[in-house]
């Protein structure tokens, strides 16, 4: 297969060029403003690389009227969420599939308008959700759907990934860009919640800063609380003396699993279910999404005694 990249100098591209390596394909094209794209070089030193969108397009339409042998099968889309809608709608122009990170998009309400062009397209827009992927996160969820107890679960979930001065400056830290720090940090750790415990029924917001969030969910098999970080003093001491700057944990009735490590081949794992025909589509990716836009539009609230453990400090 042949692939094309957006977003090619990003802090997620180097997983999905790997994947694509490590899955037996091609990357025939780059794209990325910025022209520090040597690693695309050190896995694929034949890819082409654009820093012009028009450019990029232009040989997508060509390749797209060439022979079926030199067209692009598939756009990996790595760039900042804002360009995702267009980027996509590119792919699918001429005729390639699209595998986007997340989020798709800010807006749930793009996304309806994205599954009415890949109908008329006949192409698929795929996205990355690699916690499902997690050996260790696979295995709650079969003790769970396993469990014949039918009392909902108490969960604690903690989310920590300390992020550096640059954080502040960058798109990511523009809520109009990136969704704002729920959805940019951890609109997986949402996704994985709603995999893990089902439908949300009514969510709670108990702290909103530019640097950590909180809240309470009642979901269809589980009572959550969540704490989300990118300031590396909310790290647990143990997590600080191994120098790692990130911590992920869901406790689920006292037991903790711990998912900060294991994460290095889930891309790889995405794309082969991909490419096997079994990637997950918009319709995996929405609630997720629909989550993070509520929970961004929440008021706070203090909580009731049902906050997040780190607050009570």
């Amino acid at each position: 297969m042949q692939f094309a990249m957006t977003g090619a100098a990003g802090y997620v591209a180097p997983r999905h060029l790997k994947a694509i390596k490590e899955t037996g394909n091609r990357l025939v094209m780059a794209l990325d403003p910025s022209e520090s794209v040597g690693m695309v070089g050190s896995y694929f030193p034949q890819a082409v690389y654009f820093n012009s969108p028009e450019e990029f397009e232009l040989c997508l339409k060509r390749l797209d009227d060439q022979s079926k042998e030199s067209k692009i099968d598939y756009v990996s889309i790595c760039s900042p969420t804002h360009l995702h809608d267009a980027q996509i709608r590119t792919a699918l122009k001429y005729g390639t599939h699209a595998i986007c990170e997340k989020p798709i998009v800010v807006n749930p309400s793009d996304l309806e308008h994205l599954e009415e062009i890949e109908n008329r397209s006949g192409r698929v827009i795929y996205a990355i959700l690699q916690l499902r992927s997690h050996d260790l996160l696979k295995q709650l969820r079969q003790e769970l759907c396993g469990s014949t107890i039918s009392s909902r679960s108490s969960v604690v979930a903690t989310y920590i990934t300390g992020r550096g001065l640059w954080y502040r400056n960058s798109w990511k830290a523009d809520e109009e860009k990136s969704g704002g720090l729920a959805m940019n940090i951890s609109v997986h750790l949402f996704d994985l919640l709603i995999w893990l415990f089902g439908k949300v029924e009514r969510t709670e917001l108990h702290l909103s800063t530019s640097q950590r969030m909180a809240g309470a969910l009642e979901m269809e098999h589980a009572s959550v609380r969540w704490y989300l970080s990118i300031d590396s003093d909310d790290l647990p001491a143990s997590s600080r003396a191994a120098s790692q700057r990130v911590f992920r944990s869901i406790v689920v009735d006292g037991s903790e699993f711990t998912f900060t490590n294991g994460l290095d081949n889930l891309h790889t794992r995405v794309y082969e279910s991909i490419l096997d025909g079994h990637g997950l589509r918009i319709e995996d990716a929405k609630p997720s999404i629909e989550l993070v836009h509520s929970i961004r539009h929440s008021t706070i609230s203090n909580g009731h005694g049902n906050r997040h453990p780190i607050l009570s400090f």
